[in-house]
């Protein structure tokens, strides 16, 4: 097909609808076009296309808004372990970090909190698990608001914890949004490094409410493909069949697949350490609390 052909289909399609529809996506490879994502490595924030990056922030912050978040955090167990440049498929994985999930082979367990690989103590050099559990969201920034989709992984130290002075894991922050009746996306946030954290770590803090005229350009990036892209597990899978029926024949036992590359993991951050489950408490209304924001009350008025 040739350049202009390419380009006239464009333009005509440019006054209807701008994006590749889920179905396309589905076919041709949630990576076309490149994955766009934010990775944290290092302790500096990163704009990764495809796997390589193309820019970087040296800022210790950043403002980003929430468009999309998966429901639940994920798992990912690697049974060779982590190791920096490599990309493999994990042995297990769950997309809900509750059980694995229906496309694993070997699952571990059949429940993600009695396996013994989600243990604390299990990861490397027995500290942490050797199940990690990460967080995917999808974010745009607020100077560009329907522009770039970027996926931002957020490891487990990132997402549990408690308030620290003003600064909230993520888990934490979106409670206590939800406790004072404001929606993730209605929020241009800041995320900021944990300068004391031997690990890359950022924590979230409200920056302002977003621009009232950015609402339908919000509402619009959050319904597309490429934001649902971002917030779903996918783990590529090679297809040994042939290899099954042959050690069938030969009645020996049956081989491993080889590593295979993991379009999702694949620009995995140092591994963290899981957080020591307790029972929750309700979030507190904060509302009426002295040391609360101004903005946040103004918010909870508006809502």
């Amino acid at each position: 097909m040739s350049n202009d052909l390419i380009k006239s289909i464009q333009s005509n399609l440019a006054s209807i609808e701008q994006g590749l529809d889920a179905d396309t996506l589905a076919v041709a490879g949630g990576g076309v076009g490149g994955m766009k994502r934010i990775s944290i490595k290092g302790s500096v924030f990163r704009k990764m296309v495809s796997g390589k990056e193309v820019g970087k922030n040296e800022d210790r912050h950043m403002n980003i808004i929430f468009v999309k978040m998966a429901h639940d955090p994920s798992r990912t167990y690697y049974s060779q372990g982590y190791r920096e440049g490599e990309k493999i498929s994990p042995a297990c994985w769950s997309s809900n970090s509750k059980t694995p999930d229906i496309e694993v082979k070997k699952p571990q367990a059949d429940q993600c909190d009695r396996c013994a690989h989600s243990v604390k103590g299990s990861g490397q050099g027995g500290t942490g698990s050797a199940c990690r559990m990460s967080w995917r969201t999808a974010v745009v920034l607020p100077n560009d608001v329907g522009g770039d989709i970027m996926q931002l992984v957020l490891p487990a130290t990132s997402c549990f914890g408690k308030e620290d002075n003003g600064r909230w894991p993520f888990r934490a922050y979106i409670q206590m949004l939800a406790a004072n009746n404001i929606s993730a996306g209605r929020v241009v946030t800041k995320m900021q490094f944990d300068t004391s954290s031997p690990v890359p770590k950022v924590m979230f803090s409200p920056a302002s409410a977003i621009d009232p005229d950015d609402v339908e350009d919000i509402q619009r990036q959050a319904k597309s493909p490429i934001a649902e892209s971002c917030v779903k597990m996918n783990v590529y899978q090679v297809d040994d069949t042939n290899s099954n029926r042959q050690a069938s024949r030969q009645a020996a036992p049956e081989p491993e697949a080889p590593p295979v590359f993991d379009s999702t993991e694949s620009e995995s951050d140092e591994p963290v350490q899981e957080p020591v489950r307790r029972e929750s408490k309700k979030p507190a209304d904060i509302s009426s609390g002295s040391d609360v924001p101004d903005i946040i009350k103004k918010w909870s008025k508006k809502s």
